[in-house]
């Protein structure tokens, strides 16, 4: 049962903090949930959560700074085998372009279902399903990779190829044009102060991200590393990752949020232009490179590990 649906973590004793969450989680029933309150990033409790409870919870954050962080813990209800928006995505580009449309999130989001999705942007699922059904007499534009039917090795290979060296080399770009439009109008419009000092801070994260998936995941799937992981250490590998997925996507959202969806100032120069250009470009190739790993590769990962350890 449900304790508290808020817990305010910042009147708690430092020493009690953790053993009082972790007592608020262990009383919630199936399909409960609670929401926490910090004054500062809680990511360290995911991780010790995910090592000693396992897979059990989502963790979706609601605020993210910079004062206070506000963080939903749930245990999710027993679902029926229909399939996760993710897996819809990952089977047609069609749909996945309806999901878009609608601002239905199938990447960080993708295992929500149906029902679930279209809730989230107002509708009930008859109508998504009705949005979804007329893609079928739509014929796809240009050439479409079927990724679901790809072996996963080689998907690996496409990510790191395509993605990670995009990330690699956008991301600097990106970060020195922040830097130079907050410098020439920062004074004016401060939320690009804001915004250049979050960006930096993304991009080291993404930077990170990339070394542990080339050196713990990309191996394994490969498996140039067969054997070097239990099946319980793989899925834990792929929720850290998939909780940092779900991390650049909230930056991401909250970056739109500050320039009011990349709308420009009268007074915009070209380079102020560029910058915003330049991320709703990364942003969607980040979401696409999140929809592949964590809609196709990360679920054919969790497969291999089953049958090699």
């Amino acid at each position: 049962m449900i304790k508290t649906t808020v817990l305010d973590v910042t009147r708690i004793e430092p020493r009690l903090k953790h053993p009082t969450i972790f007592d608020h989680f262990d009383s919630l029933e199936q399909g409960e949930s609670f929401c926490i309150l910090n004054d500062h990033d809680p990511k360290p409790l995911y991780y010790q959560l995910l090592g000693e409870r396992g897979n059990i919870f989502t963790w979706e954050y609601l605020e993210s700074g910079p004062e206070y962080w506000r963080v939903s813990i749930a245990k999710p209800a027993t679902k029926d085998a229909s399939p996760t928006v993710g897996e819809i995505a990952a089977k047609d580009i069609r749909k996945a372009e309806v999901f878009k449309k609608l601002g239905i999130d199938f990447c960080c989001g993708g295992k929500k279902t149906l029902q679930e999705a279209a809730q989230s942007v107002g509708l009930n699922k008859e109508q998504l399903l009705q949005e979804l059904e007329n893609t079928t007499s739509i014929p796809s534009n240009g050439t479409q990779h079927d990724f679901s039917a790809w072996d996963p090795g080689f998907l690996a290979d496409y990510i790191y190829h395509i993605h990670h060296k995009y990330v690699r080399e956008q991301g600097p770009i990106i970060e020195q044009l922040a830097d130079k439009v907050a410098v020439r109008h920062g004074a004016e419009h401060n939320e690009l102060i804001t915004l250049a000092e979050e960006l930096h801070n993304l991009m080291e994260d993404l930077y990170q991200h990339l070394k542990k998936e080339e050196k713990k995941l990309f191996p394994f799937i490969k498996q140039s590393d067969k054997g070097g992981y239990t099946e319980r250490q793989i899925e834990e590998i792929i929720q850290a990752m998939e909780h940092e997925h779900e991390s650049a996507g909230e930056e991401l959202r909250r970056f739109r949020a500050l320039t009011k969806d990349y709308t420009l100032p009268a007074n915009a120069c070209n380079s102020y232009t560029y910058l915003y250009e330049k991320i709703k470009e990364f942003e969607t190739d980040l979401f696409q490179h999140i929809h592949l790993e964590n809609n196709i590769l990360f679920p054919k990962t969790i497969e291999i590990a089953k049958q090699t350890t």
